[in-house]
């Protein structure tokens, strides 16, 4: 018989993951918001996510509002990082040569953006984060394509430009087919070579 002031055995905690402190609550927020939505993002949930208790999620974040928009500048600095949006080269072999990649590693990433942004339709008050998410990678785009090109780029291009990658990073999210991503990525360089082409 075993003496009934025994404990039962205190369940492990998840070990904290995909960074440490503060990143790795952001990366928990990320996993959640990806896989449920954002109704599902509380507190609670990332702490269980990240292996911490909620107490630390509320003093790095404060207010949920607050850990929403800290995970969306997260987002975007880990997405520019490794899309290769703008490897700085100028060369267009090299433009959004990780795109595929990033998606396939990284997939939770990208589908919190994404509902982040549908979100913003139904509560307005996500819209700056929404634009200023938009705006970061519009202006690394610009960059990119202005230094590839000879005469640079325009609004309109950027965003034509954009708009193609964000539709392949949407595409391979839902049918999973990074093969077709990085056949679409060839052409889309091959058109910016044509642009340069023509311009000089």
């Amino acid at each position: 018989m075993s003496d009934s002031s025994e404990k039962p055995p205190a369940r492990p905690r998840k070990r904290v993951d995909y960074g440490t402190g503060r990143e790795a609550l952001l990366n928990a927020a990320v996993r959640v918001v990806a896989r449920g939505g954002l109704r599902k993002l509380t507190y609670r949930a990332v702490a269980e996510e990240a292996g911490v208790t909620h107490g630390l999620v509320v003093h790095h974040f404060g207010s949920r509002d607050a850990l929403i928009e800290a995970a969306l500048e997260h987002a975007v600095r880990t997405s520019a990082r490794t899309s290769s949006l703008e490897p700085g080269t100028g060369d267009i072999a090299d433009f959004a040569a990780g795109l595929a990649d990033m998606v396939t590693r990284e997939p939770a990433m990208q589908m919190f953006q994404y509902e982040l942004m549908l979100e913003s339709r139904r509560r307005p008050e996500l819209l700056p984060q929404i634009r200023a998410l938009y705006e970061e990678y519009f202006e690394a785009t610009e960059r990119e394509l202005s230094r590839s090109l000879p005469d640079g780029t325009s609004p309109a291009l950027t965003r034509l430009v954009f708009a193609a990658l964000e539709g392949l990073v949407l595409h391979q999210l839902v049918l999973d087919e990074p093969d077709v991503t990085e056949a679409a990525l060839k052409e889309l360089r091959a058109l910016l070579t044509r642009q340069r082409e023509g311009a000089e």
